[in-house]
């Protein structure tokens, strides 16, 4: 324990064990009419009639899980149903205007002796969902055969489910398909073909892109959730510099997030923790965990939970001991001005390239006026803002974020147009001590201007020292004996 921490008085040890236990044994699983009313999907499945015209758009769920793990739906099938079973099936016919859902009988594993109740198909779930029918998913062959001679939109994308991107599950399907010693084919490819098969004289026409460029600008009922994603990412940030102390390990750090994140009713995390301490800091998706926090590191926390199928993404960095060093002090103070550069020069309406030309005109004047003392810490604020003002391709001022926590973009993200939700995460890096500094904010563009999300959870240093002083869950928390 740091010698800056204060005495208190700890929580009686059966009331926090007990607490912990009601949290801990907690993973909540929301249907979709439980976050968003049926209307929401309602129009987002308008938008889709209208981009289909007559043709009609099929999309797949995920899987029953190969383990005992709850079922999350795939990103996609969400956004436009709010349907959570495996293996259900969705149809949008353009020509109608109606949406006709597939399901899985109920069964006896499927039903409240096993794993709580389920929807069946029947009116009542179409009720319960918003669309026109829910119909036997063996029904679904007979009705495609329907179908012949129509455009029938589809994600050709594989799935994405929680803790993941879209890219990563892309890439998984293709090194998997290029594996001499596997070769299998993605879901989605098979049921491309599937529906060839079953939809006689069927052009098939990939759903992604016209989905991409609706969820790449967020309703207000999405900013609520992902507002609240976010404060619990800060919260459990906060949680995590209270507990830190010289002597822990990286992996006991994200246990006070994640007390943090269940007991707010998050599904589970949005990415692996990245928590590093010291050298780790210079790798900016560490995530082994093992390292212990020696006196004198900085630590690197960026975590934040899967809620509700929304996500965040914040980043802080503090001193493992509670206390900056005067060296750290000036590391981070200029990193800090240049990253307010950045953030101080987001605009509606603008480019990420204008943003950046106009925070390298502040960055020139911050490094002209700073007075480093140290020649490594001047060396890497210049080369931080030479990266900028040599970027020829702007992708982003970092990433965007909503289902995923790198979410999908659209052709309108060109600008910074209101509804968007996006992080800054620049690196600063002392190369030959492989040290670095990332923070990381979750940034939504107004009418106005902006909002910074994550603007609470503190960020300049008295602020992080006074937080750190506090008590942190290790102080009460049930202490395991000695190995």
């Amino acid at each position: 324990m740091s010698s800056h921490r204060p005495m208190h008085r700890a929580l009686p040890l059966s009331l926090f064990v007990a607490a912990l236990g009601a949290v801990l044994s907690a993973q909540p699983v929301f249907r979709g009419h439980e976050i968003f009313p049926p209307e929401e999907f309602a129009a987002r499945r308008a938008r889709v009639f209208e981009g289909i015209d007559d043709g009609v758009a099929v999309l797949q769920g995920t899987t029953e899980r190969g383990g005992e793990e709850p079922l999350r739906q795939s990103n996609q099938f969400f956004y436009l149903t709010g349907i959570v079973e495996p293996r259900a099936l969705v149809l949008l016919d353009g020509r109608t205007r109606k949406t006709t859902v597939f399901l899985q009988p109920a069964d006896a594993r499927r039903d409240d002796r096993m794993f709580g109740p389920a929807l069946a198909p029947g009116d009542e779930a179409a009720r319960l969902t918003g669309v026109d029918a829910v119909h036997p998913r063996e029904d679904f062959r007979r009705v495609a055969g329907t179908l012949a001679g129509r455009t029938v939109y589809t994600p050709f994308r594989t799935e994405v489910l929680g803790s993941q991107s879209s890219g990563d599950p892309s890439t998984l399907a293709r090194n998997t398909a290029g594996d001499p010693w596997d070769g299998r084919r993605s879901r989605e490819e098979v049921f491309r073909d599937k529906l060839k098969a079953a939809v006689p004289g069927a052009e098939l026409r990939d759903l992604d892109p016209m989905l991409d460029a609706m969820r790449a600008v967020k309703s207000p009922r999405e900013i609520a959730l992902i507002r609240e994603a976010t404060r619990l990412t800060g919260l459990g940030i906060m949680e995590a510099m209270r507990d830190a102390r010289p002597s822990m390990a990286e992996y006991e750090l994200q246990a006070a997030a994640e007390f943090v994140f269940t007991k707010g009713g998050a599904f589970g995390p949005a990415y692996f923790a990245l928590v590093a301490t010291g050298t780790n800091t210079y790798y900016s998706h560490y995530h082994r965990n093992t390292a212990v926090l020696a006196d004198g590191d900085l630590v690197q926390f960026d975590y934040a939970p899967d809620y509700k199928y929304y996500q965040s993404d914040v980043t802080r960095v503090f001193p493992a001991n509670g206390r900056f060093t005067a060296r750290q002090r000036e590391f981070y103070t200029i990193y800090l001005q240049l990253y307010r550069a950045v953030m101080t020069s987001i605009a509606v309406h603008a480019t990420p390239a204008d943003v950046v030309r106009n925070a390298v005109a502040k960055m020139d004047g911050i490094v002209a006026a700073f007075p480093f003392t140290d020649a490594a810490i001047k060396e890497a604020a210049v080369r931080f803002v030479e990266a900028y003002r040599t970027r020829t391709k702007v992708r982003g001022l970092g990433h965007d974020v909503g289902m995923e926590v790198h979410d999908v973009t659209g052709p309108q993200s060109a600008t910074l147009e209101p509804g968007r939700v996006f992080t800054i995460e620049p690196a600063m890096r002392i190369e030959a001590e492989r040290l670095s500094i990332r923070l990381e904010d979750m940034i939504l563009i107004t009418d106005t201007g902006y909002e910074n999300l994550s603007a609470f959870v503190p960020i300049e240093i008295e602020d992080i020292e006074r937080l750190m002083a506090q008590p942190g869950l290790s102080d009460a928390a049930l202490q395991l004996p000695p190995r």
